[in-house]
């Protein structure tokens, strides 16, 4: 699919094993949502500008690479929180915005609850982040939000995606690429992506229903 990158590295598609396994703890679950995460900011910096500096070693000046970017990682909260640390984690200068949605489970269109974004969207390069992405609502919705904050420079990033989704983030924002570990075969009836990896905010936090 057009705009879309599948991250085909061993330890994603392992983590992606361990996060679909309906036996992974809640603990075991948000580590590797961490980890996976790491993976994916791995690709989705991999055109990002570099500025070179001088620099001394401790025997010479020498050239060195800043990253020439401001970078902002806005999760969908609450699933997309957990991948935060997986994105700053190779970028601690990093600012991260908030943004709150949650799916209405009659009309599965996205409500959002809660807005907190950093001065500046305007001249940074902002990861939109959430585990999944399945209708394609959520992930749409709040990149209107944040284009409307004055954002212009886009990257979604989930775990698995459903070709639904896919299809609606490129009709509605073509210029946002999405970067993601896995691309599900279709939603069901109940718009959940299958196969999948259940909710993953209740995965993440605890809160599943046994």
């Amino acid at each position: 699919m057009e705009n879309l990158t599948v991250v085909d590295h061993p330890l994603l598609k392992r983590d992606l094993t361990v996060l679909r396994r309906d036996d992974t703890s809640h603990g075991a679950f948000r580590k590797t949502v961490s980890d996976a995460a790491a993976i994916l900011a791995y690709e989705a910096l991999r055109d990002i500008p570099l500025r070179e500096t001088e620099i001394e070693t401790p025997l010479e000046t020498t050239t060195g690479y800043e990253i020439a970017e401001d970078v902002m990682v806005v999760p969908i909260m609450r699933a997309g929180l957990g991948m935060v640390d997986g994105f700053v984690r190779y970028l601690p200068e990093a600012r991260v915005g908030h943004l709150g949605m949650q799916r209405d489970e009659e009309t599965y269109t996205p409500v959002d609850y809660y807005s907190n974004i950093p001065k500046g969207i305007e001249e940074a390069h902002v990861f939109v982040v959430d585990p999944m992405l399945a209708t394609g609502g959520s992930a749409s919705f709040a990149i209107d939000h944040l284009k409307e904050e004055g954002g212009e420079n886009f990257t979604f990033a989930c775990l698995v995606a459903a070709p639904e989704g896919v299809k609606t983030l490129r009709a509605e924002h073509p210029d946002v690429p999405v970067v993601t570990a896995g691309l599900d075969r279709e939603l069901d009836e109940d718009a959940f992506i299958r196969p999948g990896l259940g909710d993953a905010g209740d995965r993440i936090f605890g809160t599943r229903e046994s």
